[in-house]
């Protein structure tokens, strides 16, 4: 225990770089990091399902289409996107938000599946293994140096030694990790392509979008050390992606138009609710009379309160795709926030026959139905809650509202449960621990009510 305590400050720089290596440099805002519950993520039926489309072909081409890998959007502005955990990949709406095609963001995409087909997280926990062990063993050297030398006298040139025993292998440990990670970086652009390539894609977008934080980055990069850098050196790292790139015969291939126009609103979508209104309608002004355009002022226009007029543009776009199941979505959600969860009712229902059972959107549904304090809605809102959560179950909102719904029909048993799973959802474990405590006392001993409350006493909180 001893020897942790003293080399946990000299392992301080190796363990950022890890650290930095696992999450690709992700921003987390201080008080999430502080609290431990991670970064902040995002939930959107819409945009989740067509980032599913985009990485579908990828996973497939890659060989880890079995492997059930997630999409995660993280609340953050940033252009990044990574993989932390072997199971997800994920990506900031601003990843999202700054691709002009779908090209682009696939291909970042492409790169990220390249990095989960080619195990490099396991294979970057190895090298950390193996790099610890050989500075802890570089650091006894030094101290047991350090010690004789002070045994000899403070001037001695043992103790000089020493120093530079600890000091030394450090830096060509840390050297050592940083090309490992750049070569990794290089094997995924090199993956990436081959799979856009199996799938018929371009590997254009890829490279447009490498190349855009070429010339962004190559001021902050320029005299740097390309040995003391996590990644490639921007200008050798597009250089060689476009040498492998151009070659495949899918370079020129454009985007679909249909996709295209759902990127586009997406994007729009996202505009809108992440983006202050002013900075939406320079993006979107009255004069563009495209349906992202539209449907940004839409969302934008009931967000910021005017109901009426938010509920007439969304009318006018449901004219142009009456089967659009997102613009119902988006009409029960102006409603439901609104104070109006009787009106929201319809349009949910709607969205949800269109969405094919959207679990996230049956969730808004239930909340609606919760919300009209009307208990003949009571048994329904906990059917399809109930259904939601068994496809989604890691949305809290969805055992929130299901506690809800219990709870008018004084089950306070499974309303107690439910409350104690969304509170374990959100990371409050102490909250999650008493209510499934007194949940238990609710059940009969052996039932699965009971036995789920005491997995919730007995477990730790979720990793996120």
């Amino acid at each position: 225990m001893s020897l942790q305590i003293v080399l946990r400050k000299k392992a301080t720089a190796l363990t950022a770089l890890v650290t930095a290596t696992a999450i690709a440099l992700l921003p987390v805002p201080a008080a999430q990091a502080q609290e431990g519950r991670g970064p902040p993520t995002l939930r959107d039926s819409e945009t989740e399902q067509l980032l599913r489309e985009y990485t579908r072909p990828i996973l497939r081409a890659a060989g880890l289409e079995k492997q059930n890998i997630q999409m995660v959007i993280i609340n953050d502005n940033s252009f990044n996107a990574f993989v932390a955990d072997g199971r997800r990949i994920f990506v900031n709406y601003g990843a999202i938000l700054q691709s002009e095609t779908p090209n682009q963001l696939i291909g970042v995409l492409a790169h990220e599946t390249g990095h989960l087909a080619g195990g490099h997280l396991a294979k970057m926990r190895e090298q950390l293994a193996s790099a610890q062990t050989q500075m802890i063993i570089a650091m006894l050297l030094g101290a047991g140096a350090i010690a004789a030398g002070a045994r000899g006298g403070g001037n001695s040139g043992l103790a000089n030694a020493g120093a530079a025993a600890v000091a030394g292998p450090q830096e060509m440990i840390r050297r050592s990790l940083l090309s490992y990670q750049r070569q990794q970086e290089e094997n995924a652009d090199r993956a990436g392509v081959k799979f856009l390539t199996a799938t018929q894609q371009s590997p254009k977008g890829m490279y447009e979008t490498f190349k855009r934080f070429t010339s962004e980055s190559l001021f902050a990069a320029r005299g740097s050390d390309p040995y003391l850098q996590s990644h490639p050196m921007p200008a050798d790292r597009v250089a060689a992606l476009q040498e492998f790139a151009s070659t495949s015969p899918y370079w020129d291939k454009k985007d679909d138009p249909a996709l295209q126009l759902r990127h586009d609103m997406v994007r729009a979508k996202i505009s809108a609710f992440m983006e202050r209104q002013e900075v939406v309608y320079r993006r979107y002004p009255l004069t563009n009379d495209s349906l992202p355009a539209r449907y940004a002022r839409a969302i934008s226009t009931y967000l910021h309160g005017d109901l009426r007029s938010a509920l007439a543009q969304i009318d006018a776009l449901i004219a142009v795709q009456p089967n659009n199941p997102y613009f119902y979505e988006v009409r029960g959600q102006a409603l439901l926030e609104s104070g109006k969860p009787a009106d929201a009712i319809a349009p949910l229902r709607k969205a949800v026959a269109l969405s094919n059972n959207s679990a996230l959107i049956e969730m808004l549904l239930g909340q609606a139905l919760v919300g009209t304090d009307n208990k003949a809605y009571t048994d329904d809102a906990i059917k399809i809650l109930r259904e939601a959560v068994a496809r989604e179950p890691e949305a809290p909102i969805g055992y929130t509202q299901l506690a809800m719904a219990y709870g008018r029909k004084a089950d306070y048993a499974e309303a107690d449960l439910a409350s104690a799973q969304a509170a374990y959802l959100r990371g409050d474990n102490k909250t999650a621990r008493e209510l499934a405590t007194r949940a238990k006392t609710r059940f009969a001993v052996g039932t699965p009510g009971w036995v789920k409350a005491d997995d919730i006493v007995a477990s730790k909180s979720p990793r996120n």
